[in-house]
């Protein structure tokens, strides 16, 4: 009888302890087996501390969103400003997150006055080049694991490299490195970059491939002579700036085509528009929602299914909430296309990333 009442108070003890148990919360980070990443802004990590601390308590990796990219970091011809780079550096590195830095060159180039009236030939065009990428590259040696080097080199029409402008009236949509340089300016990119940090692993980054069998012809031919040239090249970025009306199988021929290259495959840029067709008023419902959180496990899912372990360099996030996304701010539309709110509370598309990691 007394070992049987000892028991009795042992299981009790036992069960009251299992249903007082704290149990440890889900984070994007502890979940996934690849590092799980958000673009992050300069100045919403100053001073949000709620911004900060979902980016400490969510992410292992760090893209600056605007910090590295040549207008912020290089404003003028003598001048290089890492004011804002070295924050979020510095921030990412106590955290022991990764960094990938973004970008050393872009087509883009509308607001850079110096750079669209520098004057000289093709081979100071080249050294001034030169000059941007491994005075970036060699600030940052040693805490900057991986690099995209050229971001958006392939035209959305044809896939072929841009060169001269075709629509000058809407943007400048060719590439003024192209035109001064040469085509050739990608490869020699990669070899500035590789020289100045020899440890980063260097990234071509680019949108649409899942719409585009054109853009990805283009990158698979450039990795192929890259390779046969040895010009130093690790990883791809598949951009996936999408939506809930995506096709699912072009996502997934995509990811098939870039992983053939053996290369490291990063969805570098990750966000999943409600609104595509900028409708207004629009009404975010329950039923778009599921479509949202649908796509975001899809996408997650077939990474995890179709990329080789060895070639996962992770999935990032293109910032944090609702609020903070460029579609918001640049294209001036409507949207709810990240995973927090605008409060930074977790949506149904948090669970579907969640999901996807799982499944």
């Amino acid at each position: 009888m007394r070992f049987r009442v000892i028991f009795i108070l042992l299981l009790s003890l036992a069960t009251c302890k299992k249903e007082n148990a704290v149990t440890e919360p889900e984070f994007l980070k502890s979940t996934a087996l690849f590092p799980i990443g958000a673009a992050i802004d300069y100045g919403r990590l100053k001073n949000s501390s709620l911004y900060k601390k979902t980016v400490t308590d969510e992410y292992t990796s760090i893209t600056p969103e605007n910090a590295m990219k040549w207008f912020t970091i290089h404003p003028s011809k003598d001048k290089f400003d890492f004011t804002e780079a070295d924050y979020i550096v510095d921030f990412s590195l106590s955290e022991h997150n990764r960094i990938h830095g973004h970008t050393l060159l872009w087509y883009f180039f509308q607001d850079i006055e110096w750079v669209k009236n520098f004057v000289g030939d093709s081979a100071q065009w080249e050294q001034m080049i030169k000059n941007h990428i491994q005075t970036e590259v060699s600030h940052f040696k040693g805490k900057i694991s991986s690099w995209d080097v050229v971001n958006e080199a392939f035209r959305d029409d044809d896939g072929s490299l841009r060169v001269e402008d075709r629509n000058p009236s809407i943007f400048d949509d060719g590439s003024i490195f192209a035109r001064k340089v040469g085509r050739d300016y990608i490869a020699r990119a990669f070899q500035y970059a590789h020289e100045a940090d020899p440890d980063a692993l260097l990234f071509y980054n680019e949108y649409g491939q899942e719409w585009s069998t054109e853009k990805i012809q283009s990158i698979l031919a450039m990795v192929t002579d890259f390779k046969k040239r040895s010009v130093p090249i690790h990883g791809l970025g598949i951009q996936l700036h999408t939506d809930i009306n995506a096709s699912t199988s072009g996502i997934e021929n995509a990811l098939r085509e870039l992983a053939t290259t053996g290369l490291k495959i990063h969805i570098s840029e990750l966000d999943i528009s409600v609104n595509p067709k900028s409708n207004s008023p629009f009404d975010y419902t329950d039923n778009i929602k599921q479509l949202q959180y649908n796509k975001y496990k899809f996408i997650v899912s077939a990474y995890r299914r179709i990329i080789p372990a060895d070639q996962q360099y992770g999935i990032t996030t293109w910032n944090v909430g609702d609020a903070d996304s460029w579609i918001r701010g640049y294209l001036k539309r409507t949207d709810y296309p990240l995973l927090f709110d605008d409060s930074y509370q977790r949506k149904k598309t948090y669970q579907g990333f969640l999901d996807g990691l799982k499944n």
